[in-house]
C-alpha cells in the first residue's frame, strides 16, 4: 500500500510563541520554556546567547542573565493554537492536530484546488499569517513523520523519494532519548542505517516501540491521518413564497424555526448564550440583530426573542427607531452564538436542574412574554462610588454584564433592591457572574478598584429613593461639614422621621464631587456609616446641609 502524500505546517517554538499570545511575553528578546528544570523550547534570541533545548535553568540562565523564564503549560499552547488551525480550515478540510504548533493534513486535495503542492503550501502559509499573524513552514512528502522532517527545513519532498530524503537524518530526529542513545551505542548514526536493520531483528531486540520508530526511519506511517471533524454548522433557515408582512404570522413561522435550532443545538448536548437573527426582505434589504442571554435558551425562550425582534421590524412602532420595512420577510436565519457545553451553565438561584428551575424558568419567562421584555429584571452589581450607582437592572435571561467594570467590592453585594412604588419585578441574584463561573477556579481580578467608592462590606439594602433624616450632636445642635471636611460636632444622636436613636459608631466622611463639569448633573455630597444602639447600621450621605439615609447595612 502506498503511503499518501502529506501536508504538515509547523510553527517554530509554538510553546514560546504561545507564551507571547496568551501572556504577552516578548518572543523576540531571550524567552526560555521549561517544564521539570528544563529547556524544552526557546525563543531564536535566547538561541544566540547559547541556551539550547535539554539545558537545566541555571546553566540556561548563566548563558544568558537576561532569559525570560516561563512555565510549560500544554493547555496554554493548545488554546493558542486552535486559532491556526481554523484557519487551516478555511482554505483545507481535513486537518489533523500532530500537537500543539503542529497539524497535518493529506495534501492530494489542496494541491489538486490550488495547482500544486508548492502553491497550495505558499497558500497556506500565507492564510495563517493573515488570519492569526503567526509564522509557520510547511513541509510535504508521503506520511507524517516525514512531512514533520520537511516542514523543519521547508522542502517538498518529491513523491517516491521520502525513504532517500530520511537516510541522511540522525537517529535524533526520532525523538526517543533512550533509543537513540541505545543506537548511538550500537553504531547506528542515521534513520538510513536504522532503516536498513531487519524488521525481526528490531522487534525481537528493542521491542514493539523500536519497531515503530524502525517503521517511520524506513518511511513507513503506523497509522493514517485521523482527520479532526469541523465544527457543525448549526445555524437555520427558512425562505417563505409568500413575504411576511403580519406581526402574527411572522411570529408562528419564528416559532417554528426556534424549535429546528433548539433541537438542532440539543443533538450536539449544546446550548447558546447569544443569538442572531436575520431577515432579508422582499425588495433585498438585510436586517440584523444579536440578542444576548446568560442562562439556557430554551426552543420557548428562543422563540419569545424571534417575536420580540419581529414585531420590533414589522411594526417600527418606536420613537426615534428605524422605520419598518418596505417590503414583507422572504427569509429568515437563526444563529446561535456563544455556543457552549449545555453542562457548563452555570447554576441558577432554583439549582442546577429539575422541576424547579424550569418552572420559576417558565413563569417568568411567561410574563415576559405577556408585558415585555422589561417586566423582569435582575440586578447587576458594577462600578460606582455609592451604593445607590453600583447596581443596574437587566431583563431577565439577557448577559448580566456591569456597565462600568470594576474590581469586587469585598463583603456581601447588595442583593435586594427595595421599591416602593409599582415597577418590574426584581429578581435577587445571590452571585453575579459569567455563565461558568463557578466552574472555574478563581483568579484574582487585576482591574483597580473604583476611585471614590465607600469601603466595604456592601449594604444590604439600597433605598429607591434617600430617606430624610438629621444627625445631633450631644447639645442637640445638627452636625455639619466644613469645607475642609471637618465635623461641627460629634454625632450623637440619629433622627429618622419621629424615631430617634443612639449613634454608637461611625466613619467618614468620604467625600464625592461628581459631574461637576456639566451644568445641572453635578453632585456633591460627604458620605458616613453610622451604627446605633439597637444594632442597626445606616449609610448616610450630606448634601447642601440636609442629612438623607442611602442604604442600610444588615
Amino acid at each position: 500500500m502506498s503511503i499518501p502524500r502529506t501536508l504538515l505546517l509547523w510553527c517554530p517554538d509554538w510553546p514560546v510563541i504561545a507564551a507571547e499570545i496568551v501572556e504577552g511575553v516578548r518572543a523576540d528578546g531571550p524567552v526560555a520554556v521549561l517544564h521539570a528544570n528544563r529547556v524544552v523550547a526557546c525563543s531564536e534570541a535566547a538561541r544566540a546567547e547559547g541556551v539550547r533545548r535539554g539545558l537545566r535553568r541555571r546553566e540556561a540562565q548563566g548563558r544568558c542573565p537576561s532569559l525570560v523564564v516561563v512555565e510549560h503549560d500544554p493547555g496554554r499552547d493548545a488554546r493558542a493554537f486552535e486559532p491556526v488551525v481554523a484557519a487551516v480550515e478555511e482554505v483545507a478540510v481535513g486537518v489533523e492536530v500532530v500537537r500543539p504548533g503542529a497539524c497535518a493534513l493529506a495534501a492530494r486535495g489542496p494541491s489538486r484546488y490550488f495547482g500544486g503542492e508548492e502553491r497550495a503550501a505558499e497558500r497556506i502559509v500565507e492564510q495563517v499569517a493573515q488570519a492569526c499573524a503567526v509564522e509557520a513552514q510547511v513541509g510535504v512528502a508521503d506520511g507524517v513523520f516525514a512531512a514533520g522532517l520537511a516542514a523543519r527545513a521547508g522542502r517538498i519532498v518529491a513523491a517516491g523519494r521520502t525513504r532517500e530524503f530520511l537516510a541522511s537524518m540522525t537517529v535524533e530526529a526520532l525523538e526517543r532519548p533512550a533509543l537513540t542513545d541505545l543506537l548511538r551505542r550500537l553504531g547506528v548514526k542515521t534513520l538510513g542505517d536504522f532503516a536498513a536493520l531487519p524488521a525481526s531483528d528490531v522487534l525481537s531486540r528493542f521491542g514493539f516501540d523500536g519497531a515503530l520508530a524502525h517503521r517511520l526511519a524506513a518511511g513507513l506511517d503506523h497509522r493514517p491521518l485521523a482527520v479532526r471533524q469541523p465544527p457543525p454548522d448549526l445555524d437555520v433557515t427558512d425562505t417563505y413564497e409568500e413575504p411576511l408582512e403580519r406581526v402574527d404570522v411572522a411570529a408562528f413561522a419564528g416559532r417554528a424555526l426556534a424549535e429546528r435550532l433548539h433541537e438542532r443545538l440539543a443533538a450536539y448536548g449544546m446550548a447558546c448564550t447569544r443569538l442572531g437573527i436575520e431577515a432579508v426582505t422582499a425588495d433585498g434589504q438585510e436586517l440584523h440583530r444579536v440578542w444576548r442571554h446568560d442562562g439556557l435558551l430554551t426552543a420557548a425562550a428562543i422563540a419569545e426573542r424571534v417575536r420580540w425582534q419581529l414585531d420590533g421590524w414589522l411594526t417600527g412602532a418606536c420613537r426615534g427607531g428605524p422605520a419598518r420595512p418596505t417590503a414583507g420577510l422572504v427569509r429568515l436565519r437563526l444563529v446561535p452564538d456563544g455556543v457552549l457545553v449545555h453542562l457548563g451553565l452555570q447554576p441558577g438561584l432554583w439549582g442546577d436542574a429539575g422541576a424547579e428551575k424550569e418552572r420559576a424558568h417558565r413563569a417568568l419567562s411567561r410574563i415576559q412574554g405577556l408585558l415585555g421584555p422589561e417586566a423582569v429584571v435582575t440586578a447587576v452589581v458594577g462600578g460606582g462610588r455609592s451604593a445607590d450607582d453600583q447596581v443596574r437592572f437587566v431583563p431577565w435571561g439577557d448577559e448580566r454584564e456591569p456597565a462600568r467594570p470594576a474590581a469586587p467590592q469585598p463583603g456581601p453585594h447588595p442583593v435586594v433592591i427595595a421599591r416602593g412604588e409599582p415597577g418590574p419585578a426584581v429578581v435577587a441574584e445571590a452571585e453575579p457572574g459569567r455563565p461558568t463561573d463557578r466552574l472555574r477556579p478563581a483568579k484574582p481580578d487585576k482591574r483597580p478598584p473604583w476611585p471614590g467608592r465607600i469601603p466595604g462590606p456592601a449594604p444590604a439594602l439600597v433605598l429607591p429613593q434617600p430617606a430624610p433624616a438629621v444627625v445631633l450632636d450631644a447639645t442637640g445642635t445638627p452636625v455639619g461639614v466644613s469645607a475642609r471636611l471637618e465635623l461641627t460636632g460629634h454625632p450623637a444622636v440619629l433622627v429618622l422621621g419621629e424615631e430617634a436613636a443612639e449613634i454608637t459608631g461611625w466613619a467618614g466622611p468620604w467625600p464625592v464631587d461628581e459631574r461637576w463639569w456639566a451644568e445641572g448633573e453635578g453632585r456633591r455630597r460627604a458620605r458616613f456609616q453610622l451604627a446605633v444602639a439597637d444594632g442597626r447600621a445606616f449609610l448616610l450621605s450630606l448634601a447642601s446641609g440636609h442629612w438623607a439615609v442611602e442604604a442600610i447595612y444588615d
